[in-house]
């Protein structure tokens, strides 16, 4: 009887170390599952941000800034270089005046620009009335070059009319106004002058005119 109360002891003394290991086994079993979840887990972490990082505009700016200055990006203003652009003067833009010229006959007609700077080249049309009539005496054109003059903003330019003096003792025929068409224009402007020419049939021929720029200015 206590032989068998002796074996009995014995065989739970077996079993319950047989239980304490197997539970040590699988704690630590779990254990090491758990951990190699953990770091896979922060595996994938860090490859999520990397991926995001090198996606993101923001990361890329931040890694790699660009070496452009804010002044070296920005274009200057305008694209004409600093030059003045300028078309044709229009009639309706220059302000005229006359004044006699320095020898006999001759008439200094003045452009003065009023507007944005523009160009005169070439000859001017000049038609002299004696009258308010639809009859007159156009200017011929002389021999001289023609030059581009480009006036600013309140500059001007002046080109001189040639008429032939009136020697024939006669009271000669009166020129009270002229009618000026700048170069490269279709509308007119009309001045009152004062002039005599001579009755003659080779008067009209007598009557020239210089390109715009040329001689005393």
């Amino acid at each position: 009887m206590r032989a068998q109360q002796t074996t009995l002891l014995a065989l739970a003394l077996l079993a319950g170390l047989s239980l304490t290991a197997c539970e040590g086994t699988g704690a630590s079993a779990a254990g090491t599952g758990d951990a190699g979840s953990s770091s896979s887990a922060s595996a994938s972490a860090s490859a999520s941000e990397s991926e995001s990082a090198s996606e993101s505009p923001e990361a890329s700016a931040s890694v790699a800034p660009s070496s452009r200055s804010p002044e070296a990006s920005t274009a200057p203003e305008g694209s004409g270089g600093g030059q003045i652009n300028t078309g044709p003067c229009k009639t309706a833009n220059l302000a005229f005046s006359t004044a006699h010229g320095m020898g006999e006959g001759d008439l200094l007609v003045t452009m003065k620009n009023t507007s944005d700077a523009c160009f005169l080249k070439g000859f001017p049309g000049v038609d002299l009335k004696a009258d308010n009539g639809p009859g007159g005496i156009s200017a011929q054109r002389d021999d001289r070059p023609v030059t581009t003059v480009v006036l600013k903003n309140g500059e001007e330019t002046r080109f001189t009319l040639h008429t032939p003096r009136n020697d024939t003792g006669g009271s000669g025929l009166d020129i009270v106004s002229i009618v000026v068409t700048p170069p490269n224009e279709t509308h007119s402007k009309t001045l009152p002058v004062s002039l005599t020419l001579p009755v003659s049939d080779s008067t009209a021929g007598k009557v020239t005119v210089d390109p715009v720029g040329s001689g005393k200015q």
